[in-house]
């Protein structure tokens, strides 16, 4: 395929945008291969995914950043991120013990469902190096002790690799730990985590007893951005399924299982295609 170059932004919604950024394409010679709009009347904001070949157009790529910040970032206070199809993301996956969402990522990594690259797994147990042994990709284990007195030393280690590798964003299928403030700022709304529950209910630990004990009709699964509040970070994908009063903690985590694997894999796939926008501590999530 033909690289194109990919611009989300978002800015206050005014008159003549989509002509602008259109004709600034189309004059230079590029051709459109996908755009996408939409404008939030409550906020007053405009948010647009555009696409066009590279191949013939004018602008070098290494000039393209600094012609639209030039042209249009001051002038319709705009906020925009520009990527190329031909750079894939670098994904680094951090796990625990349960395996099920992991090997959901890389059963459709290698099924070539995801266009990334996935240079290490990284966890605070040995329990899954054979799963990454499988797939011929590097684990690395930092033990997290459980007074946490290690915890910033091991989190200059993973960010020394994450460096190393050039990571592009993080998911955490089913790693038990709270990701600190330090490497949050590093990687804004670049870190993905499923949780197992349909947010914002039942946040923290064993959701699923949670939702037993309160005796709820639909339990569900949420992925979203990491931020600073536990689980509460701008949400990208959910979905539920339907329980009843013949079901046990156990039966609900079995449940559960399936929809976790589902909603990440959904919100990953979203995030490689550079198809989700963030606004606030919501997302945009383009067609």
């Amino acid at each position: 395929m033909d690289t194109t170059a990919i611009l989300l932004l978002h800015c206050p919604d005014q008159q003549g945008i989509i002509s602008e950024v259109t004709k600034f394409i189309t004059d230079n010679k590029g051709n459109i291969v996908y755009l996408d709009q939409y404008v939030d009347k409550v906020e007053g904001m405009f948010f647009m995914r555009i696409e066009w070949e590279l191949d013939g157009f004018l602008i070098p790529r290494d000039k393209l950043y600094d012609y639209i910040t030039t042209l249009y970032a001051q002038r319709y206070q705009m906020k925009f991120s520009l990527y190329y199809s031909d750079k894939r993301p670098r994904m680094a996956i951090f796990v625990s013990k349960m395996s099920h969402c992991l090997y959901d990522l890389l059963a459709r990594w290698k099924a070539e469902e995801f266009n990334c690259d996935i240079p290490c797994i990284v966890s605070n147990h040995e329990d899954l190096r054979y799963v990454a042994e499988q797939f011929n990709i590097p684990y690395y284990v930092w033990s997290i002790k459980k007074d946490h007195s290690n915890k910033a030393e091991v989190e200059a280690a993973e960010m020394e690799l994450l460096k190393k590798e050039d990571i592009s964003f993080i998911v955490l299928a089913r790693y038990m730990q709270i990701i600190s403030d330090e490497m949050i700022a590093e990687y804004p709304h670049h870190i993905i985590n499923i949780h197992h529950s349909f947010l914002p209910a039942f946040i923290g630990a064993k959701p699923y007893h949670q939702a037993y004990e309160r005796g709820v009709k639909i339990i569900g699964a949420t992925s979203h951005y990491v931020t600073a509040d536990l689980d509460a970070g701008p949400i990208i994908e959910q979905d539920v399924t339907r329980i009843t009063h013949k079901d046990t903690p156990e039966s609900l985590v079995l449940k559960g299982k399936d929809l976790e694997k589902i909603v990440l894999s959904h919100a990953v796939s979203k995030h490689i295609q550079r198809k989700i926008l963030t606004y606030k501590n919501k997302t945009i999530i383009f067609s």
